[in-house]
C-alpha cells in the first residue's frame, strides 16, 4: 500500500525516524544499518513496508530495495518476525544475509540474538532457493571461493603473515580470479607481501 515515504526528516534514533510528509509526521521502524545509511540532511527517502495487525498498523523504513526485500523473505519464514527481521538487518548487512543463507552459514544466523538452532537452519531451507534465484548466486562459487580464501588465510598465518595485511592481499587476488586454488591464492599472496 504505502512503498515509500519521502519527506523532512523531523526525529532520528537508531531504532525509528519521523519523517514530516506535507504536515503529517510518520514514524518508522528501522534497522542499525538503514540509521547508518540516512544522511544527516533536511530530505529523506526511505522505503517502507506496511505491518497490519488487528491492534496496530507498523512502518518499516529501509535505506534500500535490496534491504527491504531480504526483510520481507526473512518474516515470510514462519518463527521470524518482524522485531527479529529487523535485529537481523541490525547485526548484519543485507549483503552477508545473503550471502549467510546461500553459503549454508547456520552459526552465522544463529549468531543473532533471538535466532535459535532450530529457526537458523529453518531460515536457509526456506529461502536459500530464492536468494540464489532472486541474487542469480552460484552455489558453488559462493562456497567454494570463500572456502578457498579461508584455507588461504588460515596458511598464510600459520607462515607468520599479519591477518590484516593477508586479508587485504587474498582478497584482491579473490576478486580478480574468483575460481583461483588454494595454492594459487596463497603463492601470489607470497609475492605480494
Amino acid at each position: 500500500m504505502i512503498t515509500h515515504i519521502q519527506g523532512k526528516l523531523v526525529e532520528k534514533n537508531p531504532t525509528d525516524v519521523v519523517i514530516d510528509c506535507n504536515g503529517v509526521g510518520y514514524m518508522l521502524n528501522i534497522s542499525l544499518h538503514t540509521y547508518s545509511q540516512i544522511p544527516n540532511g533536511e530530505h529523506l527517502k526511505l522505503y517502507t513496508h506496511l505491518q497490519v495487525k488487528e491492534d496496530s498498523h507498523t512502518l518499516y523504513g529501509f535505506s534500500s530495495l535490496i534491504e527491504r526485500e531480504i526483510f520481507r523473505l526473512l518474516i515470510s519464514v514462519s518463527g521470524i518476525g518482524a522485531s527479529i527481521a529487523r535485529t537481523m538487518l541490525s547485526s548484519l548487512t543485507p549483503k552477508q544475509v545473503i550471502e549467510g543463507i546461500a553459503s549454508n552459514d547456520i552459526a552465522l544466523i544463529q549468531g543473532i540474538k533471538g535466532i535459535g538452532a532450530k529457526t537458523a537452519q529453518r531460515v536457509i531451507i526456506d529461502l536459500k532457493d530464492k536468494v540464489l534465484k532472486i541474487y542469480d548466486i552460484d552455489e558453488v562459487s559462493v562456497a567454494k571461493g570463500n572456502t578457498n580464501k579461508d584455507e588461504a588465510l588460515s596458511a598464510l598465518e600459520v607462515l607468520g603473515f599479519a591477518r590484516k595485511q593477508a586479508e587485504r592481499v587474498v582478497e584482491k587476488i579473490v576478486s580478480s580470479q574468483p575460481d583461483a586454488t588454494v595454492e594459487t591464492i596463497i603463492k601470489q599472496a607470497l609475492k605480494n607481501l
